[in-house]
């Protein structure tokens, strides 16, 4: 219970990895405040929590949508009072098709989400943390955009997701004076519902006919990750074990980028 009396706000956390990091997060003492677009999703991480015997709140809101974000954070400090540990997960693949096929409004659908969504949660979240003495903050990138650049058409996500770890690296140092710290997790193939919100467009216009080594995944012999790999790693950063560790990027995916 080495979270215990720390407050998380944990976003896109209905599923997947936001999902399994709250349940993680919450059992490991925290009040966990849990975001989602969808209530019904978000419901029901609170009660996953709840029936463990842990403290949630569940918050309805596009993390692009300031308003929606600002009342958000209000309720956090209503219920809670402050704001410990942020971990910005929430993000969409979106459309990935050739650049010269990617609408603009698909572009800025992906932008808005993965990196307009970041912004807000961190700019209405650190305040608070500044208040608290300090705190951890937790952004999900991916290894496309960091480490691999081999997805075809995923130029938007991609970019998004680079521009997170810069965020998180830049931040280390801005915030580190506040004893703030910012770290990212860069996951590869994780097994969650985000292919849901992904459309793939004229994928053979921009792939290139590269075979890859055998086995996409060593560690795991081609199996993807599950999302409490993930969680695990975040709930280690949200802790004081992870105390001297700021401005980090930490690839999680069983070596799979190590091969693209």
């Amino acid at each position: 219970m080495e979270l215990q009396g720390r407050n998380a706000f944990v976003t896109g956390a209905g599923s997947g990895i936001g999902k399994a990091t709250a349940i993680r997060l919450a059992a490991e003492g925290a009040r966990v405040a849990v975001l989602s677009r969808t209530a019904q999703e978000i419901e029901k991480t609170c009660m996953e929590i709840r029936s463990a015997g842990g403290e949630a709140i569940a918050l309805t809101a596009d993390t692009s949508d300031e308003a929606a974000m600002r009342d958000a954070v209000d309720e956090i400090l209503r219920r809670f009072g402050g704001i410990d540990i942020v971990v910005a997960n929430a993000g969409i693949n979106g459309v990935w098709a050739p650049i010269d096929d990617l609408k603009p409004e698909e572009w800025d659908k992906t932008i808005s989400v993965n990196l307009r969504g970041t912004y807000l949660t961190l700019h209405l979240a650190v305040p608070h943390l500044k208040a608290a003495g300090g705190g951890s903050i937790i952004v999900v990138s991916s290894i496309n955009g960091t480490r691999t650049f081999t997805t075809p058409g995923a130029t938007a996500y991609s970019a998004t997701k680079a521009a997170q770890m810069a965020m998180a690296q830049q931040l280390a140092l801005e915030l580190g004076k506040h004893r703030i710290r910012v770290n990212a997790v860069c996951p590869g193939a994780i097994d969650t519902s985000i292919s849901d919100n992904t459309a793939s467009r004229n994928k053979e216009e921009a792939e290139v006919p590269v075979i890859w080594p055998k086995g996409e995944i060593p560690v795991t012999g081609g199996h993807a990750g599950t999302a409490e790999d993930v969680a695990e790693t975040i709930a280690f950063l949200a802790s004081d074990r992870s105390r001297h560790i700021t401005g980090t990027p930490i690839w999680i995916d069983g070596g799979q980028s190590l091969l693209r």
